[in-house]
């Protein structure tokens, strides 16, 4: 059926496409979207950024990558640090919980932020949104360096998580812009690199730095590692978001008005009012969490493994020093083994989940479904479990230090392998594909800043073995029967809803 307005058959449209060009991984309005994309042609357009040449596109991707690298390295780069920082503050060594929260405290920003910056990023643009929640982040890690009381480091440590949340808002939605669903894990998993290796990378130098020229230098080496990024990206990363780009063009031809009556419902969507704007795209990921038992399940599947994550950064302190007698310097060494595992999953991870992918497109007559990227989740989730077990019994074992440090290599392996799949399946499935992302950020980060709270509660009562055979228990009833339910009958599932694709 052709649309009487711009007398285009869209069938036809998306015939024509082919390599990265497609529609928007974030479309506003699946309807409207094929016919005003018809009209000017903006499958083929140069300044679409699928059309970008294959360096550019990479280059744009490196530099939200290293945005999303230097945000999350402030949220644990602290961490072996702690006992330093509470003593300085007066914090007393019992109080297990307030001292957890120095940590933890950032995330509960860094979760809610998302749900502000990715509307603004849709109205104004994500460039200049990271660009600004960077240079702010850089600013309240200052503050957090030269706090003069407890209060006052807190404050610093929520709004440099709010501020840091802005490369976490928009960067997933750069890389969609960017790619179309056949070539985006590769470039996906080198972004979803940034947010895991960065919380271990950052404690195993912040252990050496507190040790011996004091902790507050900790900060003052992630504002300058900010601010190194912002010195890369203001100059080099370009606007991306294909509805902006357009309005933008719109408004600098020679009859404005006339170019932005060829968009109506990009005008009505990214044009009206940001208050408004805002109130929609804050509530929609809540509504998915309701109302979509697909995104619900897997968003308490991710939440409840980065949660393990940050709790292993709250006890690592005093796991490693306690039993293994390591040093502040030295304990932040404890980290290497989720770095390792992170960046073996990034380079074998990726490269499995493109080639089964393909694989099952080509069996299907090269028509690509969400269910193809199952596989790679259920094999993700497989080594999950395995590394917390190693992990917690080994530790409660007092075996040597290198076991518990494998079994948290073998745990971030699995994390990273299962993180990539399940975000490409939310991308994938879901019309409103930013919001499905943003349900399961706000969810993952609550779970990270809650879980170091009651952690060293937990293994005092279960000791470490319990408490992480407690904790692989729900990794095993979350991440493997509902990915296998997924593979079997999720094409039916999302038939029926509402709310998919």
């Amino acid at each position: 059926m052709e649309n009487k307005e711009f007398g285009v058959d869209p069938s036809k449209f998306q015939a024509a496409l082919h390599g990265g060009e497609g529609e928007s991984a974030f479309p506003e309005d699946k309807k409207e979207e094929p016919f005003e994309n018809a009209e000017d042609d903006w499958a083929h357009d140069p300044i679409n950024p699928r059309n970008w040449p294959f360096g550019k596109k990479w280059l744009m991707v490196s530099i939200v990558s290293l945005y999303t690298f230097v945000a999350p390295l402030g949220s644990s780069m602290m961490a072996p640090a702690l006992p330093d920082i509470a003593a300085h503050y007066g914090i007393a060594p019992t109080n297990e919980t307030e001292i957890a929260a120095l940590l933890s405290i950032f995330l509960l920003t860094f979760a809610i932020g998302p749900l502000f910056l990715a509307p603004l990023s849709e109205i104004y643009g994500r460039t200049w949104v990271m660009h600004i929640g960077n240079l702010l982040y850089i600013a309240f890690n200052f503050g957090c360096a030269y706090a003069p009381a407890v209060g006052s480091f807190m404050g610093f440590r929520v709004l440099a998580g709010f501020a840091g949340s802005a490369s976490i808002a928009c960067g997933g939605g750069t890389v969609s812009d960017l790619f179309s669903e056949k070539e985006r894990a590769s470039a996906m998993a080198l972004y979803s690199l940034g947010p895991l290796l960065g919380p271990v990378v950052g404690p195993v130098a912040g252990g050496f730095i507190a040790e011996t020229i004091g902790f507050k230098y900790i900060f003052v080496l992630v504002a300058g590692l900010a601010a190194i990024s912002a010195a890369f990206g203001i100059p080099f990363l370009r606007e991306t978001y294909h509805p902006v780009i357009r309005l933008r063009r719109a408004k600098q031809s020679s009859d404005p008005e006339a170019a932005a009556k060829l968009h109506p419902h990009l005008v009505a969507d990214h044009g009206g009012s940001a208050l408004k704007r805002i109130w929609v795209d804050m509530t929609r990921p809540f509504l998915l969490l309701v109302k979509s038992i697909i995104c619900l399940l897997l968003s308490v599947y991710m939440a409840l493994m980065y949660g393990i994550y940050y709790l292993m950064f709250a006890v690592f302190p005093e796991v490693f020093t306690r039993i293994y007698g390591f040093n502040t310097g030295t304990g932040g060494l404890a980290y290497i083994g989720l770095g390792v595992g992170f960046v073996g999953a990034t380079l074998f991870g990726a490269n499995f989940a493109d080639k089964v992918y393909a694989r099952l497109v080509a069996k299907n007559g090269g028509k690509g479904k969400p269910e193809f990227r199952i596989p790679a989740l259920i094999f993700g989730s497989i080594f999950v479990p395995i590394g917390v077990f190693w992990y917690g019994w080994s530790a409660q074992a007092h075996v040597h230090w290198i076991m518990p440090i494998i079994g948290t290599g073998i745990f971030g392996f699995g994390m990273m392998t299962t993180f990539l799949p399940i975000q490409l399946y939310l991308v994938d499935t879901f019309t409103y594909a930013a919001s499905a992302l943003a349900a399961a950020a706000v969810l993952r980060s609550i779970f990270g800043c809650a879980f170091p709270l009651f952690g060293s509660q937990m293994f005092d009562k279960l000791g470490l073995g319990g408490g992480n055979s407690l904790l692989a228990g729900l990794a095993i009833a979350l991440g493997i029967p509902f990915p296998i339910f997924l593979w079997f009958y999720g094409e039916r599932m999302r038939a029926t809803s509402s709310l998919a694709r």
